[in-house]
């Protein structure tokens, strides 16, 4: 599985990623830092990346233009690199799912933590 991490996660991510996870890449890593969001979402179109963002500027751009790429959407506020690896993990599964289903292409993550 192939994942495009945008700016608002650190590129580090990739490194700590695992094996699943392999091919994956960040929009710093390709180059891609000061490009307008559309730019991503062609150029993961193109390379075959599935998204993973915190902001909605993606899951927008899905409902005007469709899908591929698809999304994976993580609302849960900031959180440390290694966060970010332990809910992609532990949603492993349905994001698994996720990609194989046609239907949809925005996969949402939220968590809201107690207070």
């Amino acid at each position: 599985m192939k994942l495009l991490f945008d700016q608002n996660i650190s590129h580090r991510i990739v490194k700590q990623l695992p094996e699943q996870f392999l091919g994956s890449s960040s929009v710093k890593d390709e180059g891609l830092v000061n490009d307008a969001d559309i730019q991503v979402w062609q150029f993961a179109k193109r390379n075959n990346f599935t998204i993973v963002t915190q902001d909605a500027d993606f899951n927008d751009l899905n409902l005007m233009r469709g899908f591929p790429p698809k999304i994976i959407w993580i609302r849960t506020g900031n959180l440390k690199t290694e966060a970010i690896v332990g809910i992609l993990s532990s949603y492993q599964s349905e994001i698994d799912d996720f990609l194989r289903n046609d239907e949809f292409g925005c996969f949402e993550i939220l968590q809201i933590k107690n207070r």
